[in-house]
């Protein structure tokens, strides 16, 4: 007979005690210790999600421009090649675009004005005139009417000008569309002396400018060598110009035989002792305090001290 069927008994025991040993430890594990990569802290988790969004936020776009490309290509356009300008890109092509057109169209406009007649001389305006005749200013300036008015230099017009003699200073303006505008400032006789050929006029400066009869109340010059550069003359013009006007109209003569040594003759006959040039303009305002008083002799050569004889 056969016995009742029994389990046999493993071949190694001491595979079966290391099979029960390994086991055990999972049966007492800890079920509160967690791995530290679980662990998740609201900064992480807050990236995370951004992540996450952005990554649904490209998935969307590419999605996006998938469905354009597909439509595109559907109704036969061109796919685009390149990536988009971006709005800062096309503002400033279209402030180069402006800024070129504008350079063009202002070098063409002044090319235009330049070779063309369209903005020429047509008249010349002389305002400032005396003694000279608006006929030798128009022809110092020697510019042909329809000449452009951007090709007349207008520096050399007004060097031309002057040059004629009783010209102190002149100005030459363009005024569109067609005027030439001239500017003169004549010189003013101060003293005047006379010269075997007639009297000469002399202005502020010293510049012999005119030759003719004496005008009124202009007093004679009395000086070795008068002229611009004559310390003497300077002298007897700085203390011509420095008179008060009612002064100066009474003066018949200036004598200047030296820088240190000027004298006044009025038209009366009375004498001014002047001296130096130092301190002129306190000598004339002394003078002209001193005038109104009686005597012959008034001397402010030391304006100090001004005395009256």
């Amino acid at each position: 007979m056969t016995g009742p069927a029994h389990d046999d008994p493993p071949d190694n025991p001491d595979a079966a005690a290391e099979t029960e040993t390994t086991a055990e430890p999972e049966a007492t594990a800890d079920p509160e210790a967690t791995p530290e990569a679980d662990v998740e802290g609201p900064r992480r988790r807050a990236r995370r999600e951004r992540e996450q969004r952005r990554a649904a936020q490209a998935r969307a776009t590419a999605i996006e421009h998938a469905r354009r490309d597909a439509k595109r290509r559907a109704l036969g356009g061109p796919t685009p090649q390149g990536a988009t300008l971006s709005r800062g890109a096309v503002r400033g092509l279209k402030a180069l675009l402006w800024t070129t057109g504008i350079a063009v169209l202002v070098v063409g406009l002044g090319l235009l004005l330049y070779f063309t007649p369209l903005m020429s001389v047509r008249n010349i305006v002389v305002v400032g005139l005396g003694a000279v005749t608006e006929q030798e200013v128009v022809d110092a300036v020697a510019v042909a009417p329809g000449t452009p008015l951007l090709q007349v230099d207008t520096d050399e017009v007004a060097g031309r000008i002057a040059e004629i003699r009783r010209v102190a200073s002149v100005r030459v303006q363009r005024e569109y569309p067609s005027t030439l505008r001239v500017t003169v400032v004549e010189r003013v006789p101060v003293v005047i002396r006379d010269y075997p050929d007639g009297v000469h006029q002399f202005d502020k400066d010293g510049v012999d400018f005119a030759t003719g009869p004496p005008p009124p109340g202009v007093p004679y010059l009395e000086t070795e060598n008068p002229g611009p550069q004559d310390p003497a003359t300077q002298a007897a013009l700085q203390v011509m110009t420095s008179l008060r006007p009612e002064v100066a109209a009474q003066v018949g003569r200036v004598t200047a035989p030296s820088v240190a040594s000027i004298t006044l003759t009025l038209v009366d006959g009375r004498t001014v002792v002047w001296g130096t040039t130092d301190r002129t303009e306190e000598k004339a305002l002394k003078l002209a305090a001193l005038l109104t008083q009686p005597g012959q002799v008034y001397d402010v050569s030391s304006p100090d001290l001004p005395t009256v004889k």
